[in-house]
């Protein structure tokens, strides 16, 4: 591991080589958008589900909340929260230079817009 100290290290030294090494793998397999599709791996759940679900264009419109509940039940157990977010955004034209879904109803104003009362 270590000339310095052997084969040992002191806690404090070890926690923080391991923590890098896992905030580097969670940042590469988790923040940033894959080469390939552009996607980040739970928008690429989230389109997997609908796809499985048989969601999709001119086909009757499902709730937000069982397409962010059946990724949280087959593929993303981190939390409901980052699913409904990356499902959001995936409806958003001004977020995305092409949306993937057709979002009905209420998905959030453009960054800095004014809420309308």
């Amino acid at each position: 591991m270590s000339e310095e100290f052997g084969d040992s290290l002191p806690l404090g030294r070890y926690a923080a080589l391991q923590y890098l090494q896992y905030a580097v793998s969670t940042v590469k397999d988790r923040a940033l958008p894959r080469i390939g599709d552009g996607q980040k791996p739970v928008q690429g759940r989230i389109l997997y589900s609908m796809w499985d679900n048989g969601t999709r264009a001119g086909s009757k419109r499902v709730k937000s909340a069982a397409v962010v509940g059946d990724v949280l039940g087959r593929f993303h157990p981190h939390g409901d929260q980052s699913v409904y977010d990356a499902l959001v955004r995936l409806a958003q034209d001004f977020s995305m230079r092409y949306p993937l879904i057709d979002g009905q109803g209420n998905f959030g104003p453009p960054a800095g817009a004014e809420a309308v009362f």
